[in-house]
């Protein structure tokens, strides 16, 4: 028995997988978009699975507050501020060497999430807010990509598999993207780490059917999970909406707004991130011996982090900054003009 048979044994036995199956997985791809809470745990069993290819997408780096419910990140991640989709590829990487991993510190956008799935077979959705996963649903709905959407607050998630042009959208299963502040994150109602788990290996099970040929096993249905009350409910999913604004008439528009730099409230801290467009190139470096007399500074090949005001600043190389200690996305923004400029 070679190594690669014997790592994968226990799941090649199951009834539809066999080596077949386990061939067909080695050379697939599969897009995970966020690292963080769920998107970690969702990265960590497709790897363990043996996935071909694995690309990951985060814009964030890693935080204490994390680590209670992120897989992959240690404190030494925390401490230093890693990047969350690079201490995740670093740490994967020592999983399983046979997959092919690929860690972009990015932020999904508009401007990003076409390239960033195209020839991909799956995405899987592990990001904290609604604005990325509408997005996402526009960007696979337009390339007939199959995808996984999964949230999770409280004890509480949802999860479900989305298929262009076979099963209703997000769109369509959950009616407009919610103005911002109209529901709680997880700073306001938390989140429990199980949860998270739960709902990350409902996702790649999913997933999973998709990348080894059997379609026909897949739930389509929204399910509901509230861990701690032990409820489960399962909405069988029904045809794509005729007059659904994405699939039923092709509208993105998302995918087709323009504009100048946007602040989007991040999930879970009081933190707004600040994303130019167009995306500048910084020289971090020479930035960090520009801001050396305004406040502490520190830098690696990632990110710059400045402390002063009393707030964090943390700039990354493509222009984006997260700005921390603020409340309102205009006070980032004047931060931002004032210490990187406009």
């Amino acid at each position: 028995m070679t190594e690669r048979t014997e790592r994968y044994s226990r799941q090649m036995i199951l009834p539809g997988w066999g080596q077949e199956g386990q061939e067909r997985l080695a050379e697939r791809t599969a897009v995970v978009v966020g690292c963080g809470a769920l998107g970690s745990h969702i990265a960590a069993h497709l790897v363990r699975a043996g996935i071909g290819r694995l690309v990951l997408a985060d814009r964030d780096f890693v935080e204490w507050h994390n680590l209670p419910r992120q897989a992959l990140y240690d404190e030494e991640d925390a401490a230093a501020g890693v990047p969350k989709a690079v201490a995740a590829a670093r740490r994967l990487r020592r999983i399983n060497s046979l997959v092919r991993i690929e860690e972009h510190v990015m932020d999904v956008n508009a401007d990003t999430v076409e390239d960033l799935i195209r020839g991909a077979d799956v995405v899987l959705d592990g990001s904290d807010n609604f604005e990325v996963r509408y997005l996402l649903n526009e960007a696979c709905v337009k390339q007939g990509m199959p995808w996984i959407y999964g949230g999770v607050l409280g004890t509480y998630g949802l999860t479900a598999a989305i298929l262009p042009g076979e099963t209703p959208c997000l769109r369509c299963l959950l009616g407009p993207m919610p103005p911002p502040a109209s529901v709680p994150t997880c700073e306001t109602a938390g989140v429990l780490g199980p949860m998270v788990a739960v709902i990350a290996s409902l996702e790649v099970t999913e997933a999973l059917k998709i990348l080894i040929g059997r379609r026909e096993d897949l739930l389509r249905s929204l399910l509901m999970i509230d861990v701690w009350t032990g409820d489960f409910e399962r909405a069988q999913t029904q045809a794509p909406a005729a007059d659904c604004p994405v699939c039923g008439q092709g509208r993105y528009e998302l995918l087709e707004a323009e504009g100048g730099s946007v602040a989007t409230m991040l999930c879970g801290r009081n933190a707004v991130q600040i994303r130019p467009r167009p995306a500048p190139i910084l020289d971090l470096e020479a930035l960090a011996d520009r801001l050396a007399d305004v406040g502490g500074v520190e830098v690696n090949e990632y990110l710059l982090r400045l402390a002063t005001e009393g707030k964090e600043l943390t700039i990354f190389g493509d222009g984006r900054a997260i700005v921390k200690g603020v409340d309102n996305e205009a006070q980032a923004r004047a931060l931002y003009a004032r210490y990187v400029g406009s």
